[in-house]
């Protein structure tokens, strides 16, 4: 391979440093997230990340009680966070939440959905409804662990 057929040939590297935050910033978080982006429709051929929430509101205030937030991208629904509180849990709104968000990564074409819950969260309410583990990390507080999860959502097509 010549110099010029490896990445980044003629193309002189710019003097970089590193600096580790917990600021970093909406515009270097939005820097970071673009250049992936473009990186994966480039090698995936396909453009199609997009933000998904299930918002359980009030029905009178219009205020967002809780929900789901989550995003598709490349036949795959993440689920990042969900949360109801106390008052609206065991009614079966849960559940209902969550049927919502997998039915909209199905008409959105994903396959596979995937979540990571924490031992002590909902791990069994994922499994109830159809979730599966495939790994587990141990984490804090002692005796917790991170529940890495996932749920086929459609056969893939042939």
């Amino acid at each position: 391979m010549s110099s010029q057929d490896q990445p980044g040939a003629g193309h002189e590297a710019p003097s970089t440093r590193l600096r580790v935050t917990d600021t970093p910033g909406r515009e270097a978080s939005a820097s970071i997230a673009s250049s992936l982006s473009e990186f994966n429709v480039q090698e995936a051929g396909a453009e199609d990340e997009r933000e998904l929430a299930v918002l359980v509101v009030d029905a009178t205030t219009d205020q967002v009680l809780g929900g789901l937030t989550g995003r598709t991208s490349l036949g795959l629904l993440f689920v990042d966070s969900f949360h109801l509180p106390p008052q609206l849990r065991g009614s079966g709104l849960g559940g209902e939440v969550l049927r919502a968000a997998e039915e909209e990564g199905r008409r959105r074409g994903c396959l596979n959905a995937v979540l990571y819950t924490l031992s002590f969260q909902a791990p069994d309410f994922y499994r109830k409804h159809g979730w599966t583990v495939f790994g587990t990390i141990p984490c804090r507080p002692p005796g917790a662990s991170r529940v890495f999860m996932t749920k086929q959502l459609a056969q893939a097509r042939r």
